[in-house]
């Protein structure tokens, strides 16, 4: 009995290794020509993750990794270098508005109300747009305070955590991508690239983005809101001074300067900044690379002489699950689907922080579809 995944990213790459260390005969079917799907990073002299991309040290996919010496290498964040823009200006540290959130996220908060009437009902409505701002980091939305209080505060909880527990993996998400290529080749899972499957047959893990599972399944069910982001990624000569971490409590851009932990990611003298801001519906890539650099003309000195390289792209509905009030994790599309058809990624129904939810789902993908294996196979045998 042969178990299929379909989709060779983060979450289809742990369904693979799991149900290959149940025992059981893995084939997994991806259509590119290379594996990890938005886990992938760049190649060439700048190798910049396919969007910005930690690990979280108290989380699910660390663990998940670290019990199979696959999280490391990886380094902590600088413990300087963190701009905050607000009201036009750059400051070394956060308003005290903000420090008052931080606060009151160790309360437990609501299902049904948004994150910024919960904010607001606790303080005033400009300390609660500027909790919201800061959560972008997260939700890659351009108004992050319009989603559940619950799904907003409990991920601001961890994000924000002191000291923090984000750790970046040297070489990029890419290097995660081939150890956890080489474990699932070393557990016996065969896999084929450039292999798209157009049906399903048998025990299968299907582990796509919900647009591609919703076409092979014939399911327009699946479905889940999600974000718009533009991204900016870019390669600087190096210039003693740039920050590390610009929060824009002004328009919601992120960017990190990703060679301050790790130096691999950019040939010598050179540095590589990711940023990110959320779209609307009517704002293009050049509205949000406009806006960024907006943010890298206040932040990085010098920088447009500086640039070397340069990367920008648009991600839809593609950087995970975004929870509307009066709904959880536990309401996106169902993991089960019937008919020994399972669906992992990170906008199912499971919990955890941005990559957690691939990791949780795939786990309990896999045991389901191992357990339907055991189960037809002793079926057989009677």
């Amino acid at each position: 009995m042969t178990i299929t995944i379909i989709g060779g990213g983060l979450a289809g790459l742990v369904a693979a290794i799991e149900c290959a260390e149940r025992g059981e005969d893995v084939v997994l079917h991806e259509a590119r020509s290379h594996l990890g799907g938005r886990a992938r990073s760049s190649t060439g002299d700048f190798v910049a993750n396919h969007g910005p991309h930690v690990v979280y040290a108290d989380g699910a996919l660390w663990s998940w990794l670290d019990a199979r010496g696959l999280a490391r290498p990886a380094k902590k964040p600088p413990v300087t270098g963190v701009r905050f823009r607000h009201a036009g200006a750059i400051h070394r540290t956060p308003p005290a508005k903000v420090l008052a959130v931080l606060r009151l996220l160790r309360a437990p908060a609501p299902d049904d109300v948004s994150f910024r009437d919960w904010v607001a009902s606790k303080t005033d409505m400009g300390t609660a747009e500027l909790a919201s701002r800061l959560c972008h980091v997260f939700t890659f939305h351009h108004d992050p305070g319009s989603h559940a209080a619950s799904f907003v505060a409990e991920r601001a909880r961890r994000a924000f955590t002191l000291p923090p527990t984000a750790r970046y993996v040297v070489g990029g998400w890419g290097a995660m991508v081939a150890r956890l290529e080489d474990r699932a080749l070393d557990d016996g899972v065969r896999i084929e690239l450039q292999s798209k499957v157009e049906t399903v047959d048998g025990p299968t893990i299907v582990a796509t983005e919900l647009a591609a599972a919703r076409k092979l399944l014939g399911d327009e069910s699946l479905r889940w809101p999600g974000a718009r982001t533009a991204f900016l990624d870019v390669g600087l000569a190096t210039r003693r001074g740039d920050p590390f971490l610009v929060v824009d409590l002004d328009a919601g851009v992120f960017a990190e300067r990703y060679t301050a932990p790790d130096p691999t990611l950019a040939p010598a003298g050179h540095q590589l900044v990711q940023a990110q801001v959320g779209l609307r519906d009517e704002e293009s890539l050049e509205d949000g690379v406009a806006t960024i650099e907006r943010l890298f003309d206040d932040t990085f000195r010098g920088w447009r002489d500086r640039e070397v390289w340069r990367r920008r792209f648009v991600l839809t509905d593609a950087s995970g699950a975004l929870d509307p009030p009066g709904s959880t994790w536990r309401d996106r599309p169902a993991i089960d689907r019937g008919d020994d058809v399972y669906l992992c990624g990170d906008m199912v129904a499971a919990p955890g922080l941005l990559g957690e939810v691939s990791v949780a789902s795939a786990v309990e993908a896999a045991t389901l579809a191992c357990s339907r294996a055991g189960s037809r196979r002793r079926s057989t045998a009677v």
